[in-house]
């Protein structure tokens, strides 16, 4: 996994804190669209036995594992190429017991304008994950799974039970035996953990952000975990494994959707999605964590949703205090999807960060028409979008979850995953030297 991890300059963060973009949205433009079909799937056990079959899928995948739900990107291992994590499956802890929690390495070959017409297919291909190399499909090359060989995490998983913990939709399926390949290699499923987020640290180690705890969840770059999940002090969600009768502060599947990186590879900035029992209404928990110690450092922020948002998508670094938030609401009308840039450093008397205005994906110039819809205006309405990644300083790509095989723009047809490269006619503060993990 290719990154640099070279120490972000103080004196160039204090230049960069009188940058701002304007109060009004900057323009967006598509610069380039490639797209994935929803039917996208590679080698594995059996998934989706727990899970409801819809937009005229049946489930389960017999031998396959869904390459789907993307909740996090980061650069592959050579330029051009992305790093694309599937949250825990299936949508539910109950529903994902037979999903992998996976990174998968692709390539997106963006349909763009090249002075004389249109270029690239529009496709994503598999890569391998250590090259960079083209597949003609998703195998073992492509991916990294997540594993609990030495037996760390602090609750009893999966892979240690002799059948799934939940009663399948099969026939006569009320008991299912856990897959072998799980068991043996102990690897972690969507009813173990719900990774939301993820970066890569100053050693090469990946962090994740779960939502069932919330925890943080450390492995190596090949996905072994290498401790136990650290919860986060204080907070806890219904499907918390240590909750032991105590009351749930958090809502379900409102942990850690966003989580981002400091240029120097040492602290984390995680974000939940959802508030706090106690904090003001539609405020989410930003809090630092420091790598090195293991620990949260106990600095706090506060992020305000919108009137209009309901939910966070991501949350990126742009420099050392500032940092890129997806924010949407789901399928209320008008749809709501946007993304805004923070400032810990710009902080109201309510402990609230600043937040401007950057991109409104509902509104976003297409003038080749790259997606080929017959417009030349571009609107990102799925229901969930949850991966930003800042490719320089006017250059965005951004990525949904398309919820296989439940969410649905076009009646009976599941949603493909889409990529998208923004161009932005203002700069972001964005300092050469910080590393895009």
């Amino acid at each position: 996994m290719r990154c640099s991890f070279k120490t972000f300059s103080l004196a160039m963060a204090g230049a960069l804190a009188v940058l701002a973009l304007p109060a009004a949205h900057a323009a967006a433009t598509l610069a380039g669209f490639a797209s994935m079909p929803a039917d996208t799937f590679a080698p594995g056990p059996t998934s989706g036995q727990f899970a409801s079959s819809a937009n005229g899928r049946s489930l389960p995948l017999v031998d396959k594992q869904p390459v789907q739900g993307f909740s996090a990107v980061l650069p592959g291992p050579v330029a051009g190429t992305f790093l694309v994590m599937p949250d825990n499956g299936f949508g539910a802890k109950t529903n994902s017991p037979d999903t992998l929690l996976r990174l998968y390495a692709v390539q997106p070959d963006f349909r763009s304008w090249g002075g004389k017409g249109l270029t690239g297919s529009g496709t994503v291909l598999p890569v391998d994950r250590e090259t960079g190399d083209k597949l003609t499909a998703f195998d073992k090359r492509s991916y990294v799974t997540l594993n609990d060989a030495d037996h760390r995490l602090g609750f009893p998983i999966v892979a240690e039970g002799a059948f799934y913990p939940y009663a399948g939709s099969g026939p006569g399926s009320a008991d299912i035996p856990v897959d072998d390949a799980i068991t043996k290699r102990r690897l972690l499923t969507g009813a173990d953990l719900d990774i939301e987020s993820v970066r890569v640290d100053r050693r090469g180690h990946l962090w994740f952000g779960d939502e069932l705890g919330p925890f943080l969840l450390q492995t190596n770059a090949k996905g072994k975990v290498l401790r136990a999940e650290v919860p986060m002090p204080g907070v806890q969600s219904p499907d918390n494994p240590h909750l032991n009768g105590a009351t749930p502060n958090l809502g379900r599947s409102r942990g850690f959707e966003g989580m981002a990186i400091d240029a120097a590879g040492q602290h984390l900035f995680t974000l939940l999605e959802g508030t706090v029992t106690g904090d003001p209404a539609g405020s989410l928990r930003i809090n630092r964590f420091d790598i090195r110690a293991g620990a949260y450092t106990g600095q706090q922020w506060l992020y305000k949703l919108a009137p209009q948002g309901t939910n966070i998508g991501d949350m990126t670094a742009v420099n050392e205090h500032q940092f890129l938030v997806i924010e949407r609401n789901g399928t209320e009308m008008p749809r709501f999807k946007r993304i805004y840039l923070i400032d810990l450093n710009v902080v109201d008397a309510d402990g609230f960060v600043s937040k401007t205005e950057v991109v409104d994906l509902m509104d976003v110039a297409d003038p080749h028409d790259l997606n080929q819809d017959g417009q030349t205006s571009f609107t990102f309405p799925f229901v969930t979008i949850e991966d930003v990644l800042v490719l320089d300083a006017h250059t965005l790509l951004v990525i949904n979850d398309n919820n296989y095989p439940g969410s649905s723009r076009v009646d009976g047809e599941p949603d493909p995953t889409e990529f998208l490269r923004l161009s932005l006619d203002v700069a972001l503060p964005v300092d050469d030297e910080t590393p895009l993990r």
